[in-house]
C-alpha cells in the first residue's frame, strides 16, 4: 500500500505550489479548515492566488492570513462577513470577488469533481448573480446555467485519516470538505489523527482515499469559536 503521510505541512506543499494557481480549501467559517496547510501557504510566498471557500475564515486566522498578507487576488466564496480585510479589500478594489449562492458552490465543487462541465438552476434568476450567464425554462421557470469548479491544489481537514487517504470528518466540520476533496487532480488532507491503514471501518469513510494524494498530520487544532453570542441567564 501507498503511505501517503508526509512529515509536515512544507513537505506535503512541496513542489506543488506557484503564483497565479488556484486553490480549493475546505471549512465553513472557522470550522474544519486546514490551517496548518494554510500557515505552510502564507509561509511559501506564493502569491497572486484564487482561492475557492464558502468564506475566508477571520482577520487572524484561517484564510484571512492569506488575505492580510495580500497573496490572494481572487476569491470565489459565498460569504464575507466576520472579515473585515475581506470586506475592505473588495469594497477597495483590491481583491476580485466571485459571488455564489451557498448552494450553488457547493453544487459548482461537486459537479467539477464528478466531470460535469455545467449545470441548470433556479437560484439567483433575477439578481445579480445571473449577470452574463445563459438562461433556459425548465418546466415553464428561467434557470441559469454554471459552470463547475476545478482548483489546481484541493487543501481539505479531517477528523480521522489513514495512511492510505481515507478520510473521516466529524459532525459539522463535514461541511464542504468532500466536495473540495474532488475538485483537483491533487489534495492534500491535514488530519489530526493518522491511523494505519485498514483502521477505520469502510462503511465509515467520508472520502476515499483515491481522491487523496497527500495527507499530513494537524499542528493546529485549536477550536476558535468564529463569533461569540452570549446571553444574561434570568
Amino acid at each position: 500500500m501507498i503511505d501517503k503521510v508526509y512529515s509536515n505541512a512544507a513537505a506535503a506543499l512541496d513542489g506543488l505550489l506557484f503564483s497565479g494557481m488556484t486553490i480549493a480549501a475546505g471549512g465553513f467559517g472557522l470550522c474544519g479548515i486546514p490551517e496548518t496547510l494554510i500557515a505552510a501557504i502564507r509561509d511559501s510566498g506564493v502569491r497572486d492566488l484564487t482561492i475557492i471557500s464558502n468564506n475566508a475564515g477571520v482577520d487572524d486566522f484561517g484564510l484571512g492570513l492569506l488575505l492580510q498578507s495580500r497573496q490572494v487576488r481572487k476569491m470565489i466564496s459565498s460569504y464575507v462577513g466576520e472579515n473585515k480585510e475581506f470586506e475592505r479589500q473588495f469594497i477597495s478594489g483590491e481583491l476580485e470577488l466571485e459571488f455564489n449562492p451557498q448552494g450553488t458552490l457547493a453544487e459548482r465543487l461537486r459537479a467539477g469533481g464528478a466531470g460535469i462541465a455545467g449545470f441548470y438552476t433556479r437560484t439567483g434568476v433575477g439578481t445579480l448573480v445571473a449577470e452574463g450567464k445563459e438562461v433556459r425554462l425548465f418546466d415553464g421557470e428561467r434557470h441559469i446555467l454554471e459552470t463547475g469548479l476545478k482548483a489546481d491544489l484541493a487543501i481539505v481537514k479531517a477528523w480521522r485519516g489513514d495512511r492510505s487517504g481515507n478520510l473521516v470528518y466529524r459532525k459539522t466540520a463535514r461541511n464542504f470538505n468532500p466536495m473540495v476533496a474532488t475538485c483537483s487532480r491533487m489534495t492534500i488532507a491535514e488530519v489530526e489523527e493518522v491511523v494505519p491503514t485498514g483502521a477505520i471501518d469502510p462503511d465509515h469513510v467520508h472520502t476515499s482515499g483515491i481522491y487523496v494524494q497527500r495527507m499530513v498530520g494537524s499542528t493546529h487544532n485549536e477550536k476558535r469559536i468564529e463569533k461569540r453570542i452570549t446571553r444574561q441567564m434570568a
